[in-house]
């Protein structure tokens, strides 16, 4: 069912040319006149190395290769819509994120947001993440607290303890591997989305929230 309301709001706000960041085995349904090129940090080989549990499900095909964070390799005001299901969770920066995201769009740009409510998820365990840390993350950059995020998901989620834990923290630390780094429920991640824009100065407008099954979406529209 949640595909359901996915290709409804696609269909209803996606057209012309745009991005796809981090779509792996899952893209998002798209009319069939819009064009969409798919971002991603790795090669398909590479990916497949990086996440040996997602088997032989059939991963897009990388257009471009680059940090879905950044999209240093993208021009600015270049695409009418860009696609983050399920990766702003994964994002170390989201506030960050989310200012490369705009800058790349072009005026009446869309992006689409989807993220997995925690409750639902194996990180129903995990605290929810408050603005002020977004907002650190975003100032001071996300190495600070990058370690603090793996021990969370080592002692919370995977339920590790002493050097068990500790050896799954250097692991996760040697790969950069793409955790939920932050987690929301669907009255916070309703709440990030309105003090995200005032803190990026008001750069969208909110078209679309909705709750869908485990995750929730919004559809924003660039100023």
């Amino acid at each position: 069912m949640i595909h359901k309301l996915r290709k409804k709001l696609s269909y209803k706000y996606l057209s012309g040319d745009g991005l796809e960041i981090g779509a792996l085995h899952e893209k998002l349904p798209v009319f069939p006149q819009a064009h969409v090129r798919y971002v991603d940090r790795m090669s398909v080989a590479d990916l497949r190395a990086h996440y040996p549990e997602l088997g032989d499900k059939a991963l897009v095909e990388v257009d471009i290769i680059d940090d879905g964070e950044t999209l240093a390799t993208i021009p600015d005001a270049s695409q009418d819509f860009l696609i983050a299901n399920h990766m702003i969770e994964h994002c170390e920066s989201p506030l960050g994120a989310m200012r490369h995201h705009f800058r790349v769009l072009k005026p009446g740009g869309i992006a689409y947001y989807a993220a997995p409510d925690k409750r639902f998820t194996f990180d129903k365990e995990r605290a929810l993440t408050p603005f002020w840390h977004l907002e650190l993350d975003d100032a001071l950059g996300a190495e600070g607290s990058r370690e603090l995020h793996y021990r969370e998901v080592a002692a919370v989620t995977e339920h590790l303890r002493g050097e068990e834990a500790a050896a799954r923290v250097r692991k996760l630390m040697a790969m950069r591997y793409s955790i939920h780094f932050h987690v929301w429920d669907a009255r916070s991640f309703r709440e990030f989305i309105a003090q995200a824009n005032d803190y990026l100065g008001g750069v969208f407008t909110v078209l679309e929230y909705k709750r869908n099954g485990m995750e929730m979406i919004a559809v924003l529209r660039k100023v």
